[in-house]
């Protein structure tokens, strides 16, 4: 067991966190934004879907939701009854036992722009469920409104450490944890958008990067988000880690982070596609983002990866995974290793 307490009284896996506006968000300290969170009341809209289709119903919340979105799937308990996730529980409550087969997926609106975000949603979902493909469920959805410092309470509850590959750790900021022999913790702040490790792309990436990183490595993370990639890297020996967004807020969350983990004199955090600069050359680049943003950027990869260097792709749906094959293949690239995790894949390959 890990130093949380054994109990896992609900499934909520919370995947993306903000309480700035759109479209200027920025990161708070966790006192300033539950000071504002207390304060407001939001209305929470639950989807009901399936596991394959989670993830990207969580996507289409998340471009509405200025509450942030969480996914409740049962799947995830199951994994921890049966010991499928390396982490072991002293006991488990009973009701969990009963859990519902429907995967929730919730996101949290202002009441005074609900309706209209939530109609927009509507049709996100209507629209890609017509595309076939993937079993998206009921898409049932049930609206309630509740207190700002009801759902802070509920995601600080939920978000515990998770232990990722061989010897990395995400830890929440707010959380007291005791380091074991040969690990190195993550640490992130309450309120950072894009990433906490638990989505299965990221933890593909940690999991390649600890088994091909060596100390002294210069390591590329495009569309770092959280900046949980290249910081993890700087933690495990990188010499210099090189991180770049398209959105500032991912820019701010990902230096932020850098910050409270003492690696930010290691991270040089850029608001950009790719890097600028083609003389600076990585020994691993990392990219996790979607399948169609990969394939358009995979022409311009290659001028930052050294001879011999390894990259690593994942954001990839599997219905998306002969675009990413067919673009990078196109740039004399190596694939030695694909990996997945349900329906999300990962791609290695060497310069």
């Amino acid at each position: 067991m890990i130093g949380i307490g054994g109990t896992y009284e609900a499934q909520d896996k919370t995947l993306h966190y903000t309480f700035a506006e759109q479209p200027r968000r920025l990161p708070l300290t966790s006192a300033r934004a539950d000071s504002i969170i207390n304060s407001m009341k939001y209305v929470e809209l639950t989807v009901h879907t399936t596991s394959e289709a989670s993830e990207l119903v969580a996507d289409a919340l998340w471009n509405y939701s200025e509450g942030g979105v969480a996914v409740s799937d049962a799947r995830d308990v199951i994994a921890l009854v049966r010991g499928e996730t390396g982490v072991y529980w002293d006991y488990l409550d009973d009701d969990l036992q009963n859990l519902p087969a429907d995967v929730l997926v919730k996101g949290f609106f202002p009441p005074e722009k609900a309706e209209e975000d939530i109609r927009a949603v509507r049709e996100q979902l209507e629209e890609m469920r017509s595309r076939g493909g993937l079993n998206f469920g009921t898409l049932e959805m049930t609206q309630r409104i509740i207190d700002g410092d009801d759902w802070i309470d509920i995601w600080k509850k939920h978000f515990r450490p998770i232990h990722i590959g061989a010897r990395v750790v995400i830890v929440p900021a707010w959380i007291g944890y005791t380091l074991e022999s040969g690990e190195v913790v993550v640490t992130l702040d309450s309120n950072m958008a894009f990433g906490t490790g638990e989505h299965e792309t990221t933890s593909m990436c940690l999991e390649a990067l600890q088994e091909v990183m060596k100390e002294g490595d210069v390591v590329i993370d495009v569309g770092c988000g959280s900046g949980i990639l290249g910081i993890a890297a700087a933690k495990l020996g990188a010499k210099l880690c090189y991180l770049t967004d398209i959105d500032p807020v991912a820019v701010e969350s990902a230096k932020h982070n850098a910050m409270i983990n003492g690696v930010s004199q290691k991270t040089i955090v850029a608001h950009s596609d790719l890097l600028a600069d083609s003389s600076v050359k990585g020994d691993i680049v990392l990219a996790n983002i979607t399948a169609e943003v990969l394939a358009r950027l995979a022409p311009d990869v290659p001028k930052n990866l050294k001879a011999g260097g390894t990259l690593i792709l994942s954001g990839i749906i599997r219905d998306r995974l002969p675009l990413v094959k067919e673009a990078f293949g196109a740039q004399g690239l190596t694939l030695v290793e694909e990996r997945n995790k349900g329906e999300w894949y990962a791609l290695i390959y060497r310069g």
